[in-house]
């Protein structure tokens, strides 16, 4: 899937031209055997790391402990591989069913990012029974962390030069071996390309649109967890912001996992991201009319003696951890 290791990248509206581009972090010899470190490969690596740090140093402002974080991700990383790798080969089953051998083969590209989130989130739900948690409480606070990673590890779609979107004459389009020879193998015809697919045209560097997206979210879904007073509003936040954003930077995406509903062709990410707005969206709602309806009922025993007052909340506390419980 990637033959070309090296890549002449430009951005002719910028006036940055022949940028030279590799797939190869570096490359060195062990004990006789040569070993590749690939950009990919070692961009999701400093994106764990970098969030196994950021989760061990809040841990404890959220009643967690740094042993909690570390089993957590022990559980989530090959979660997270095999969920990304399954869900690609599901949706590109045609090109993997005659060489079972190439679903192990993870050199050759195919993870997708929806897939790693589904895995990452069974592999918190089995740690979460294992050590009687309620689940909210994993889900509001890993759910910060996912836009940073993800947002790193978009640097490694630029590096491999795919992942991009349709023909754009906006300044910061981009060219490259790369962008040029995935058109074409889109196009039936090259000597005719498609609107929007011509090769020797710049294209959208989608990988910057997501880096850049998801930075943004996460600075917000730190002021989210720090400052949200229901279970699941972090969590949920994630999901519509970032569906949100998906939802448009996939519709100009050249490479998107496609599947047929009522005669139609859509896209797997599109429908997935529309998905997590419309339910996200009602859960956050639902959230806030909750919060409000307890503002009213405090607001409501101003004026009765404290004493009732307090007994009140706790009622109301204990009513919504008993919600709480049913994960």
């Amino acid at each position: 899937m990637h033959a070309i290791l090296n890549y002449s990248v430009s951005f002719p509206g910028l006036g940055i031209h022949d940028l030279s581009v590799s797939r190869i972090a570096f490359q060195f010899n062990l004990f006789g055997r040569h070993v590749v470190v690939y950009w990919y490969g070692m961009l999701f690596a400093v994106a764990m790391v970098l969030c196994i740090v950021l989760a061990m140093r809040q841990a404890k402002h959220h009643n967690l402990l740094s042993d909690d974080v570390i089993d957590y991700f022990l559980w989530m990383i090959p979660a997270i591989l095999i969920g990304a790798r399954l869900y690609y080969v599901a949706f590109e089953w045609e090109h993997f069913k005659g060489n079972w051998k190439s679903i192990l083969n993870f050199r050759e590209g195919g993870l997708a990012f929806y897939g790693g989130v589904i895995g990452g989130i069974i592999a918190i739900i089995i740690i979460t029974k294992v050590k009687k948690m309620k689940l909210h409480r994993p889900l509001d606070f890993f759910a910060v962390y996912v836009p940073l990673g993800q947002g790193i590890g978009r640097w490694g779609n630029f590096f491999n030069q795919e992942a991009f979107g349709t023909n754009t004459s906006l300044p910061w389009g981009m060219i490259s071996e790369g962008t040029a020879n995935g058109l074409a193998a889109i196009n039936p015809d090259p000597a005719n390309p498609l609107p929007g697919m011509d090769p020797a045209l710049p294209v959208h560097p989608t990988f910057l649109y997501e880096f850049i997206a998801n930075m943004i979210i996460f600075v917000i879904l730190i002021y989210v967890r720090r400052h949200a007073k229901r279970p699941w509003t972090t969590f949920h936040s994630y999901l519509f912001l970032y569906g949100l954003v998906r939802f448009f930077v996939e519709g100009i995406r050249t490479d998107s996992l496609m599947f047929t509903l009522l005669g139609y062709n859509l896209r797997v990410s599109q429908v997935l991201s529309a998905l997590m707005v419309l339910v996200s969206g009602v859960f956050l709602i639902a959230i806030f009319l909750r919060g409000r309806r307890r503002e009213r009922i405090v607001a409501s025993l101003a004026g009765v003696p404290d004493g009732i007052i307090e007994v009140s909340e706790a009622v109301s506390e204990e009513s919504d951890e008993d919600k709480d419980k049913i994960d």
